[in-house]
Parts: C-alpha cells; structure tokens; sequence
C-alpha cells in the first residue's frame, strides 16, 4: 500500500513498534535549490544536514538498519558539474563525518559498483568500511552507483560461479548473495519530494514494505519528519499475505 502524507500531519498515537530496516529515496535536493535561485549543488549541501538528522534520530529511534539512496548508477547521466560536485561532497563526508560516526558505534557499509568511482574515493571508501566493520550500534548503508537490477544481477553470477546446484536455490539463498545480506527485507520505505516510485532501489528488499511517501523535500526532511514516518508505520497492520483475524489470533497468543 502506498500512501502521501500531508506535511503537517502528526500522528496522536503512540508508536507501539519500530521497523528494523528503513530504506530511504533522498530526492529534492534540487527542487529545493531552484526554489531558492541557488545552484543544485547548495541543495545537495544542505542534504547532508538532513542525512545527519535521520541517522541520529534513526539510532534514538531503535532503527537497527538505516540504506539510503546516495546516487544511483543513472545519476551519471546528470550534467557533468553536478557529478563531479557530488563526488567532491561524498569525499568531504567521508573525510569529516566518518569519525563521529564512529564514536556512535555507527557501522558503515557504501554499497554499489564502487569501481567507477577515483582511486582517492575507494581508499576513503575502504578505510570507512575497516574503521567501522566491528561496531555494534546502527548499520549504516549508502547506496552509490547502485541499481536495484544490478543488484539483482550481481547476486546470480554469484550463485553461478559458486556452481550451486538449480533445485538448491532458495529465496533465502539469493537473498544471502545480495549486497547486504545481514540487513534484510526493508520494513519501511521512505521517498521524500511527493514522488510516488521505488526507482530502481533495493527491489528484492522491498517486497513487502510499507511505502511512505511524503512532500516534503530532502533537505527540509528532519528528525520530526522521520518521527512522522515511524508513527505512521507503527499504525500500520502488516499481514504478509494473511487475514486482519489471522494477526489479531496471532497477537492475542
């Protein structure tokens, strides 16, 4: 089910439980600068204000597996200046954000084709992987040069070249080969801006999300609109292909 929340919608209820896995679609950066007669590239900066809110209202929150959606493998087609901003900027959060995160005991995890990006960008990349790859508090993933059927794709010439026999291949099998295995299915979906699609992100992962879809843009997107998000989810009833009598039976056990 999908739905779009209203901005200035707060849910009066009390949040009776929290997803595991939330993945986030951060779109408006853009929209956000032109509203303002500023370059795109202000909007992508001011962005990262907000992924700093979600992840440490994701933490408080209990969130245990937090994916953002970073910059997708069509991102390349965007005009050459605002790519190679966007490289600049990931390497400046790599280089200013990294320590702090850890210190929060934030594992972090870039997930995607990593080869495409600078020499310079895969060090830093690989250097936050081994500072962090022993934390115990929230699973930080960042999805750069990622696509949900590469993904996909990715998984199964695992499974061939590990010569795994056809009638051996499971859900869970596959599910093993994908980028983020110990992360598993997203609980709930987040894209921001009023946009109403997955775009191409964490397709097997998102089979049975809640999708929540709310206009307000990434970089207005803070740790009240997060909270919005959660309290929406918790009112929501997930049946996973069974009836309202068969969860309420369940829960009354």
């Amino acid at each position: 089910m999908t739905i779009v929340m209203d901005k200035n919608e707060i849910s009066a209820q009390p949040r009776v439980r929290v997803p595991q896995h939330v993945a986030v679609v951060m779109d408006g950066n853009g929209r956000w600068a032109k509203k303002r007669f500023l370059p795109r590239v202000a909007g992508h900066k001011k962005g990262v204000e907000s992924v700093r809110a979600v992840i440490r209202a994701a933490a408080k929150a209990g969130v245990k597996n937090l994916t953002l959606f970073a910059f997708s493998s069509e991102n390349w087609k965007r005009p050459s200046d605002e790519v190679q901003a966007l490289m600049t900027l990931f390497m400046q959060a790599l280089t200013n954000e990294v320590q702090e995160l850890h210190k929060s005991r934030v594992r972090i995890r870039l997930v995607g084709d990593l080869s495409r990006f600078s020499p310079a960008l895969q060090q830093k990349i690989q250097e936050s992987h081994h500072l962090t790859e022993n934390n115990d508090g929230l699973n930080l993933n960042i999805c750069v040069n990622y696509g949900g059927r590469w993904e996909i794709v990715e998984a199964c010439k695992k499974i061939v070249e590990k010569c795994i026999p056809s009638q051996e291949i499971t859900e869970d099998l596959f599910a093993q080969n994908l980028q983020i295995p110990d992360s598993g299915d997203v609980d709930l979906f987040i894209r921001t801006s009023a946009e109403s699609r997955i775009s191409n992100f964490l397709l097997w992962q998102l089979a049975y999300s809640e999708l929540y879809f709310t206009p307000v843009l990434w970089p207005d997107f803070n740790e009240e609109e997060f909270n919005k998000a959660l309290d929406w989810f918790a009112e929501r009833e997930r049946r996973f292909g069974k009836t309202s009598e068969q969860i309420s039976l369940k829960e009354a056990q």
